[in-house]
């Protein structure tokens, strides 16, 4: 097969893996395309469990034509028996003749094990692909890889500010620094990940409803859950992530004074009382929670105390940062990032693999932490 084949059927099965993600947790979103005599007969992306992962809803959907044709992938497919039968078996069974994928399963359940189980039964299998698309499945799955290489999820501090590094006023006024362009893209943030993070704070100066929209305002059900760090259960009964589609967990610190949720109260809201340490949530208890719960990614959206409260945890892996063409001035205007800081210019977090795209007036900055360990 040629290079622009495989990069025309790889884009396809990327976007399709990209469509999923956010919704399928603890898996990873993957996307498949299978193609014979230059046409697409079947594609497929993750279901959530108990559905079909991506391999084996692109061969349903393909049925018989499935033989003989050639499967791309965004990700090894699984060669043991998990919540879903091995992936390779039904490769197999199906007649695949080619499997194009460019990367390994991180899981070290699979790890390769999957590449190998299929050359055995005689399918080949192809792993060359355009740096940028290893690049792509890779980004698509380092959620997942966090998660079953260290128990923790992914997370990504994201906030918009001016370009003197403000993100609301000194009254307090937030709305709005950037654009409709980057709102639109801050949505589509959200609806990739599996949780949202906010401080108590932010629900009171904004009441915020943390969901991800469509064009039209109307909820997409993403992210599937949204947790609101707020020590003393200061919350409102009508607070208006209250009444949107979703999970909400209520994280409160030890000895709060929050009365019983009020009857009128809507929605799936849990509620977790956590110790506390230096006057929040313990943040390593948190991670441990999601991590449990099956959380591949999420996203930070807070003020500073809390984003430099993560980022001072060392728990920040990812920077989305929106930079609108606003001076806003004022000494007491805060800024997208609190706590004590960094001394030395030496210690400061840095990022790598940096992008910069333009969203109508704004630009979005988005990059890697970069981990001394690594």
């Amino acid at each position: 097969m040629s290079q622009p084949e495989t990069e025309k059927y790889l884009a396809r099965a990327l976007k399709l893996a990209v469509e999923a993600r956010g919704g399928v947790s603890p898996r990873p979103a993957v996307g498949a395309v299978i193609v014979k005599d230059g046409k697409i007969i079947g594609e497929g992306t993750t279901e959530p469990r108990p559905g079909a992962h991506a391999e084996v809803a692109a061969i349903r959907a393909a049925g018989r034509k499935a033989s003989g044709a050639t499967m791309y992938c965004t990700l090894e497919p699984h060669a043991h028996q998990g919540v879903a039968p091995p992936c390779t078996e039904e490769i197999i069974e199906a007649g695949i003749k080619a499997l194009v994928c460019p990367i390994e399963d991180p899981n070290p359940q699979v790890n390769g094990n999957g590449f190998r189980r299929l050359r055995s039964a005689g399918v080949e299998v192809i792993t060359d692909a355009s740096s940028e698309q290893r690049r792509a499945a890779e980004e698509l799955v380092a959620g997942f890889k966090m998660l079953v290489t260290t128990g923790r999820p992914q997370f990504t501090l994201k906030y918009a500010m001016s370009i003197d590094g403000r993100i609301a006023t000194s009254s307090g006024e937030s709305q709005w620094i950037t654009g409709e362009k980057a709102r639109t893209e801050a949505h589509r943030l959200r609806y990739s990940s599996d949780a949202l993070i906010t401080g108590i704070g932010t629900v009171l100066a904004d009441d915020p409803r943390l969901t991800a929209r469509n064009a039209d305002g109307t909820a997409t059900g993403r992210p599937r859950m949204r947790v609101v760090m707020d020590t003393h259960g200061r919350m409102p009964v009508d607070a208006a992530l209250l009444k949107e589609p979703g999970d909400v967990l209520w994280v409160l610190g030890e000895g709060s004074d929050m009365q019983p949720p009020a009857d009128n109260i809507s929605g799936n809201l849990e509620v977790v009382v956590l110790p506390t340490t230096e006057g929040r949530p313990d943040l390593t208890v948190l991670v441990k929670l999601l991590g449990d719960r099956g959380c591949c990614d999420v996203l930070l959206e807070a003020g500073g105390s809390l984003a430099g409260a993560f980022i001072e945890s060392g728990l920040v892996d990812r920077v989305a940062a929106f930079i609108g063409p606003v001076i806003v001035g004022g000494e007491s205007a805060p800024g997208p990032v609190g706590g004590n800081g960094f001394v030395s210019l030496a210690d400061a977090l840095r990022l790598d693999q940096v992008t910069q795209v333009a969203l109508g007036e704004d630009i979005l900055i988005t990059g890697r932490v970069v981990r001394s360990d690594s």
